[in-house]
């Protein structure tokens, strides 16, 4: 996989996580705690999931759920369940 496309891969999942947490793009950063710095609840990172799996045509196993705290561990998770 080569850097734009994982830069654009990146920006898209920054935007469907911004867009369920009602954030602006700016607002996130890679590591940027969805629960702490953005006081985001489980009904909305359930949301998060199920539209990343829309997206990209894929089935995130919910034991995953536990690890998508941030922007980048959203992106890791995502590729895994892509095989990317």
């Amino acid at each position: 996989m080569t850097t734009a496309i994982t830069q654009q891969r990146l920006e898209q999942i920054r935007e469907i996580v911004a867009e369920h947490l009602e954030l602006d793009v700016d607002e996130l950063t890679d590591n940027s705690h969805f629960i702490d710095a953005h006081g985001a609840d489980s009904l909305a990172l359930m949301d998060v999931l199920a539209a990343l799996e829309k997206e990209f045509s894929i089935e995130i196993d919910q034991a995953q759920f536990a690890r998508m705290i941030d922007v980048r561990s959203v992106c890791d998770v995502v590729a895994e369940s892509a095989g990317w």
